[in-house]
């Protein structure tokens, strides 16, 4: 097995040196994709409606293609879903990613291109080993298993040789060969529906494993690994696995995990790295070891824009590209993919925290956020907020939402919580106190509507029964994958439905 650690090792140096071109060049490589992706679409049944081939320059793209957002180009899916060929992008589209992206039961089906695997989605697997292996150069990841914990989702079907499902359960199906026999469990395990008896079965075939690096998603990776130490009798995982050295995360922040998987697993031998990949493509990946932030990943096939979050409320707003954008500015992210969506409105918001390179953070999305008064509470002020008022009170979260009272006669608005709590604190109104002062202290705009608590109350904490958000998810058929909890909303739909089913603590 060390011969076969050095090959990988070698091999992803190589690439490591690839990914220093771009961070040295990242407008050229962009400009790059971006003629790429026009002259391979140019005579598609899109390229043409929108003359793909008579553009010669970034900004005539952007003056002839208007924004897109998926119900734009559903009529395209729609089509793609039925064999045509030639539409959005050159070839037959004979995968699509069923979005998982939020609880709601609207399904999106994204096509996922033979290019946006390989030269995406695969890409950004091997990219972070190869970061991994510059980082810690005398790593032995590559001498034992890799565990994958994907979507609870079998393959499906639309016509012949045209599938859908979770992206995991697409990327587990398409591996190439050298992923592959190193990835546990099999095939069979890992796309079983049915997130318990899945959860149950992994567990009993992979206790025995030789396990050195495992990805998925961290709410429903602790739930296997508390599920492993139950069935082995093991006081942590470490014990079980003790070359464990690389866990790769990513969907959702993984600050309020921290705690959590330090417990099951003490020590600093393993190494956590985080990945923004979605249905739509592969986006970002931390680049250094202990850090917030992620690389922008600009050779993948995928051209981006940026629109400041202040505009994206208008009609066709200007984006910026990269050369444009601004350290701390919260931008709207737009992509142009080689899976033929094109200037797409994927949904989510960054910040950039550094230029050349140009590394990033999800600050969360264009829907998931409060403004019933003006306040603009968005998912980075709220991460951030909690985790503070943790360390202040000593506690820490399992999962959370949050959502608004409204004004109801001489009763001001206010901001309920309902936080399930793995260490609870002494005293909720004093974790309401640290909440509520850190988020003025985050947001100037909550913290003109909480002055004198004339139009916003101090935060309504409320804290709920063990496992109340993993039932609510159960009750949905949402358990597992990318499947999550919406953590900020402007209505009290999802709170008053976590009410119905859980008790206060």
């Amino acid at each position: 097995m060390s011969a076969i650690n050095s090959v990988f090792s070698w091999f992803m140096k190589k690439r490591f040196h690839q990914i220093e071109l771009f961070m040295k060049y990242p407008t050229e490589v962009q400009a790059e994709v971006f003629e790429n992706l026009i002259q391979r679409a140019k005579d598609t049944a899109w390229g043409k409606e929108h003359g793909y081939s008579e553009i010669k320059s970034i900004n005539a793209f952007r003056e002839r293609v208007p924004l897109q957002t998926y119900e734009e180009v559903k009529h395209y899916v729609d089509r793609l879903k039925q064999g045509e060929t030639d539409l959005l992008w050159p070839g037959e589209i004979n995968w699509f990613a069923k979005s998982s992206g939020t609880t709601s039961d609207r399904s999106k089906f994204i096509p996922v291109s033979r290019e946006a695997l390989e030269d995406c989605h695969y890409k950004g697997g091997k990219d972070l080993l190869a970061v991994f292996s510059h980082n810690h150069p005398d790593n032995t990841v590559y001498a034992g298993k890799s565990l994958v914990l994907g979507g609870s989702s079998q393959i499906n079907t639309f016509r012949k040789d045209s599938y859908y499902g979770d992206l995991s359960a697409i990327i587990i199906n398409n591996l190439p060969l050298w992923v592959e026999f190193r990835r546990i469990p099999d095939k069979q395990i890992a796309l079983m529906d049915g997130w318990e008896k899945k959860i149950d079965a992994m567990a009993h075939s992979i206790k025995n494993e030789y396990v050195t690096s495992m990805s998925g998603v961290p709410s429903w990776m602790l739930v296997l690994l508390r599920r492993l130490l139950d069935i082995t009798g093991k006081a942590n995982i470490t014990e079980l696995w003790p070359d464990l050295q690389l866990y790769m995360h990513g969907g959702v922040n993984f600050g309020p995990y921290v705690e959590q998987f330090k417990a099951l697993i003490p020590g600093d031998t393993l190494k956590y790295y985080e990945t923004y990949n979605a249905s739509e493509g592969f986006f970002g990946l931390q680049d250094r070891s202990g850090s917030g932030e992620m690389l922008l990943m600009l050779d993948y096939g995928i051209f981006y824009e940026f629109v400041p979050v202040e505009h994206s409320h208008e009609e066709n707003p200007k984006t910026c590209l990269l050369g444009d954008v601004e350290i701390g500015k919260n931008y709207e992210l737009i992509i142009s993919t080689n899976a033929g969506l094109w200037r797409y409105r994927i949904g989510d918001t960054v910040t950039f925290t550094s230029l050349y390179p140009f590394r990033i953070k999800v600050t969360g999305r264009t829907k998931h956020f409060i403004n019933a008064f003006g306040e603009e509470l968005i998912i980075d002020n709220a991460e951030k907020a909690l985790a503070k008022a943790c360390a202040v009170c000593d506690c820490t979260i399992s999962d959370y939402t949050a959502g608004p009272i409204y004004m109801n006669g001489n009763h001001q608005g206010r901001h309920e919580w309902l936080i399930e709590f793995e260490k609870p604190p002494h005293n909720l109104n004093a974790f309401a106190d640290a909440l509520d002062a850190e988020l003025k202290n985050l947001n100037s705009d909550y913290d003109a509507k909480r002055t004198g608590n004339l139009t916003l109350n101090s935060p309504l904490i409320r804290a709920v029964a063990p496992s109340t958000f993993y039932n609510w998810l159960k009750s949905k058929n949402k358990l597992g994958g990318q499947h999550k909890v919406p953590r900020l909303s402007n209505d009290r739909i999802v709170i008053e439905e976590l009410t119905e089913i859980t008790e206060l603590v």
